[in-house]
């Protein structure tokens, strides 16, 4: 009789548990129904390259929360990346972005900043937190540890893995005995 030793089945269960993450962020409601929501699944060396780089930045910055990120991304059996096409116009002209028209915004030079590149559309963010918010519940219901990382998507943004992307947020999961996420130090 044929044995499925718990670690393999979990890692299994977890990269399965991430790609129906991206499903729930494709489908959670976008503004104006336009889908410029980005995402990928990153495991393996290529998680461990971005923990890599988070700890670059982590040195470079001199912040400690980089370095304590990278160590919840290298303990993660994967990580959902989730960005966003965020420098296209939306057409609602509601300023929120700095500038009066959805035009003038168009024109605007994009530039990289330390992390992403702006300006943004607001309503482009939002989607990208609305689609955060449904991914996040598919791991909840699924019983799968995560949490929506910020520094994360910096190193995701360095290393070019969301290239059409100008705003990048990661979400580590993992499933131990206890929440990797929970009791974190400063």
């Amino acid at each position: 009789m044929p044995i499925i030793k718990s670690k393999e089945s979990e890692n299994e269960a977890i990269l399965q548990a991430a790609r129906l993450m991206l499903v729930s962020a494709r489908t959670a409601p976008k503004s104006g129904g336009v889908d410029d929501v980005l995402t990928a699944i990153v495991f393996g060396e290529e998680k461990d390259s971005l923990a890599e780089e988070m700890e670059k930045i982590a040195e470079e910055r001199k912040i400690e929360g980089f370095k304590r990120d990278a160590k919840n991304t290298r303990d993660s059996e994967a990580v959902v990346l989730i960005g966003i096409r965020g420098t296209k116009k939306f057409g609602l002209n509601c300023g929120a972005c700095g500038y009066p028209t959805c035009e003038e915004f168009d024109a605007a030079t994009k530039k990289a900043g330390q992390d992403f590149v702006g300006p943004n559309c607001i309503l482009k963010v939002l989607d990208a937190g609305v689609a955060l918010g449904s991914a996040v519940k598919t791991a909840s219901s699924l019983n799968v540890d995560n949490r929506i990382m910020y520094r994360v998507g910096t190193a995701a943004r360095r290393l070019n893995l969301l290239p059409e992307s100008s705003v990048i947020i990661g979400i580590p999961v993992s499933a131990k005995g206890k929440s990797i996420y929970f009791d974190r130090q400063k």
